[in-house]
């Protein structure tokens, strides 16, 4: 099956792909909807055990097969480079595939799938550069050093709101590594990793290596991390379903990196440029409509600028374009799932009843139809112990907080059971470098929000998970060190001592 876009795919029931193949599932359909209608495009299968048992032992037989297993580093760097340039060449078709799926903005989505190749080229130029150490143990004639080796098979679960985007921060340094990965894309957006499947084959890298398995969480998801062919397992979702994952690996004894929730504090200070500030507080919560592990979703404003910053963030929301994502003035696309809308529309509902005042938004805007669209929605006078400034919403939904100084800041911003990104807006670089120390967060923007890249590590801690994407520190999280030692003394052994450091 070659040539997969929205236009093949719709009406039609996804292929899954393995060991090189695509081929029909056995499992049942579960539908998945266009969310800028609310009507279904194309159907999902919710694989069986036997298929998801298949995928992960295809990627064990490529693990051992000396195709894969004896590539050199140089040569799957080449391969990925390959890759990069058919992913670059198929830019347009990924992004339209995923709008399909998730209805983000086609803009947004260009600008993720135009990262993809950037992510491929930073680790194939790694590839070849994993090294060990060598150590001075405390004992004549002996050699001790170290090697980094892959871990075998990975299974990446990735979420619905950039699908292929949290795919390659795990896919490229797996191949970096030399493992072999099964993907499970969410139920709600599987067919970015169906197509991404033609690419891998296009590339040349040898069958099983890549293999593409969707379903239900309580079903494939359940049999791919309870398998015990998976060596690692790698999700970027909510902090329940995080939950189950780490149950079900604890009981393989299998490691896993969980990228979870957040809650992030997006903090203005007096002394900010107050526009850019005001611009950044909208792009943090309002871009990708809010559905991101990062998104600015509490924002502290100190107490002296508190009133001219919120009437900047709502003259802003209010000049936002609302509408279908694949049109190039939309700022704000619907939100993926209808599950989604309701969420918002509760948590605007609670933090009316807690006393929370509603600034800007609070409904569905007018006149797009049965499109899964929600207007930007702002409370001003929120508490730290308000609903919304405490759960993760997932939507385009903006709690503002007010603070004194900065010791109050500092204990309003670490009240939360998230730690994942924040950020902070002032020209003075002492209380810049100040947050950044004390604040419990993964990561830390200053002057700037959101604004990830794919050499700098990623991850928070908390309710948020543990592990590492990007940088360095993912080849850490997606291989294993083995120590060895050379005894080239030529001395005899005593056998029954061990031979510790004196």
């Amino acid at each position: 099956m070659q040539g997969l876009s929205v236009e093949t795919l719709t009406g039609s029931c996804l292929p899954i792909y393995i060991n090189g193949t695509y081929r029909t599932s056995e499992g049942g359909r579960i539908d998945s909807y266009d969310p800028t209608t609310g009507q279904v495009w194309c159907q999902v299968p919710d694989c069986t055990d036997a298929e998801v048992d298949a995928a992960v032992s295809a990627a064990r037989a490529a693990m051992s097969d000396p195709e894969w297993r004896d590539m050199t580093q140089s040569q799957r760097g080449l391969l990925m480079l390959r890759l990069a340039e058919l992913v670059e060449a198929n830019v347009e078709r990924i992004a339209e595939v995923e709008v399909q799926d998730n209805g983000k903005l086609l803009r947004e989505m260009r600008a993720l799938s135009q990262a993809l190749p950037v992510a491929l080229r930073y680790y194939a130029g790694m590839a070849d550069k994993i090294e060990g150490t060598t150590i001075p143990v405390n004992k004549p004639d002996m050699l001790n050093f170290t090697v980094r080796e892959p871990l075998g098979v990975v299974a990446i679960i990735i979420p619905w709101n950039s699908p292929l985007y949290m795919m390659m921060r795990a896919l490229a340094p797996c191949l970096a590594c030399g493992n072999a990965v099964v993907v499970k894309p969410s139920e709600h957006a599987s067919a970015g990793a169906v197509v991404f499947a033609e690419l891998m084959k296009e590339a040349g890298f040898p069958d099983g290596v890549f293999n593409v398995i969707t379903g239900l969480g309580q079903t494939a998801g359940n049999a791919l991390i309870t398998h015990p062919g998976v060596n690692k397992i790698d999700f970027t979702g909510g902090p329940a379903t995080g939950k189950v994952i780490a149950k079900g690996a604890a009981e393989q004894l299998t490691p896993a990196a969980l990228e979870l929730g957040g809650k992030s504090p997006h903090v203005v200070c007096d002394d900010a440029d107050l526009d850019a500030a005001a611009n950044g507080v909208v792009a943090g919560i309002f871009a990708a409509a809010g559905q991101t592990c990062v998104a600015g979703s509490r924002c502290f404003i100190q107490e002296n600028v508190y009133d001219a910053v919120v009437e900047k963030i709502v003259e802003k929301a209010r000049a936002i374009t609302i509408g279908d994502p694949r049109r190039d003035d939309v700022q704000l696309g619907p939100l993926a799932l209808w599950s989604q809308v309701e969420k918002v529309a509760e948590f605007t509902e609670s933090a009316k009843a807690q006393g929370a005042t509603l600034a800007f938004g609070g409904g569905r805007p007018d006149g797009l139809g049965d499109g899964w669209y929600v207007e930007p929605t702002i409370f001003t006078n929120v508490t730290n112990d308000m609903r919304i400034a405490r759960e993760e919403i997932f939507g385009p939904l903006l709690a503002i907080l007010k603070f004194r100084d900065d010791e109050d800041l500092m204990q309003q911003a670490n009240d939360s059971d998230f730690a994942l990104a924040s950020g902070i807006w002032t020209r003075n670089i002492q209380r810049a470098l100040r947050f950044m120390r004390r604040i419990e967060a993964g990561m830390v923007w200053i002057n700037t929000y959101r604004s990830p890249s794919v050499m700098s590590p990623s991850g928070g801690h908390k309710d948020s998970g543990y592990g590492k994407h990007n940088g360095f520190a993912a080849i850490e999280e997606f291989s294993r060190i083995k120590t060895v030692v050379i005894d080239y003394s030529g001395a005899q052994q005593d056998a029954f001592v061990m031979r510790v450091n004196k």
